[in-house]
């Protein structure tokens, strides 16, 4: 059996889940760091956990860092469970990465959950992807209210389910980061500052060869306040694969948590900051995470270009908690389960997410 190392008596970032964001996370933040960071990662697999921190640390004395990294096992991600260890580490970051999402999009011989989610889209597993976040988001509320939370798990639209429920969320990572971050390093270094609005569906456009990506799912781009026009031809040669890019989305969260623990300044970009849909421009400043749109571009415009997106073709979440699927991921789950395509209310999350869960095991077997 493995051992767990000791907990710490704090820690500046409890980082939940063990794939292979989580690692990224973890190995970028030991490679990077540039001042002492406590780390504790969860999860329910010991073993994984165990390689985790051995490889973290060994990362942190290969580049000198000041990063170190303990695990903590433990038996489910129960709201209860993560709220007691919350109260022993007061955490200055809680970071989830794990989700109950099933089934991959890229697989040789998909399985009837698999084909139903290629044809819907990621919308689909919206429900997956929220179970484990709003079970650490109620541990932060109850344990860590001062605590920022991010919430890793398809935050584009996850992030506005927690809002509604009424839980604390700071913002998610990735997504319209991938972008900003694969459009600067297209550009080089000393170009001139870009700030983007993006939405999930435009990460589908750049993993398609440059020919085939449709301008309606073009980012927003401005430099140094301008907004730039043909993106798609400007930025033709950048290039997604078709897996998750995690190399750049789990990476650009590692900035964001150090300028938190170290309470320093930073611009960047994240999807669904206080629970918004979509992705942003922000400022950290003053402990608080804040839009910084280019100048002449409204608050309330920015939120309806985003939004616009998933009420067009995929999962809006309204102010009174009301969860609905719309276009392709409306039209795809009501050939399999028409209750499930009229949407739920936060307050019935429970149900929704048995009832998406019995689906989708129904579908493995076909």
């Amino acid at each position: 059996m493995t051992e767990a190392s000791p907990l710490p008596e704090h820690a500046d970032l409890v980082l939940c889940g063990t794939g292979t964001f989580a690692a990224r996370i973890l190995f970028d933040l030991a490679a990077t760091a540039s001042h002492p960071v406590s780390v504790v990662v969860v999860g329910r697999n010991a073993s994984r956990l165990a390689w985790l921190r051995t490889a973290a640390n060994a990362r942190a004395a290969m580049f000198a860092s000041g990063v170190r990294v303990q695990d903590h096992a433990m038996a489910s991600f129960a709201t209860d469970h993560i709220a007691d260890l919350l109260g022993k580490l007061r955490p200055r970051v809680v970071a989830n990465t794990a989700s109950a999402q099933g089934g991959r999009v890229v697989m040789a011989q998909p399985d009837g959950w698999t084909r139903l989610t290629q044809q819907a889209g990621l919308g689909i597993s919206a429900i997956l992807q929220a179970r484990l976040s709003l079970q650490v988001a109620h541990a932060v509320a109850v344990a860590a209210p001062n605590t920022f939370f991010v919430n890793c798990c398809y935050p584009d639209v996850v992030n506005g389910m927690i809002a509604a429920a009424g839980l604390p969320i700071t913002c998610g990572i990735g997504n319209v980061a991938i972008l900003a971050h694969a459009f600067a390093g297209l550009l080089g270094p000393g170009h001139r500052r870009l700030q983007l609005l993006a939405q999930h569906a435009a990460l589908s456009a750049f993993r398609r060869p440059a020919a085939d990506r449709a301008a309606s799912a073009a980012p927003r781009v401005w430099q140094d306040g301008k907004e730039l026009d043909h993106v798609m031809q400007r930025f033709a040669p950048v290039q997604l694969a078709l897996e998750p890019v995690i190399d750049i989305s789990g990476a650009s969260g590692v900035p964001l948590f150090l300028a938190m623990i170290a309470g320093t300044t930073w611009h960047g970009h994240v999807p669904g900051p206080s629970g918004l849909p979509g992705g942003y421009p922000v400022v950290l400043h003053n402990g608080a995470l804040d839009l910084d749109l280019p100048p002449g571009l409204s608050r309330d415009a920015a939120i309806d270009w985003n939004a616009a997106f998933e009420r067009r073709d995929g999962v809006a979440v309204s102010a009174d908690g009301c969860v609905r699927y719309s276009g392709r991921v409306e039209q795809t789950l009501r050939t399999v389960s028409p209750d499930i395509a009229d949407g739920f209310m936060m307050r019935d999350f429970a149900v929704a997410d048995a009832a998406l869960t019995a689906l989708r095991e129904r579908l493995r077997n076909t």
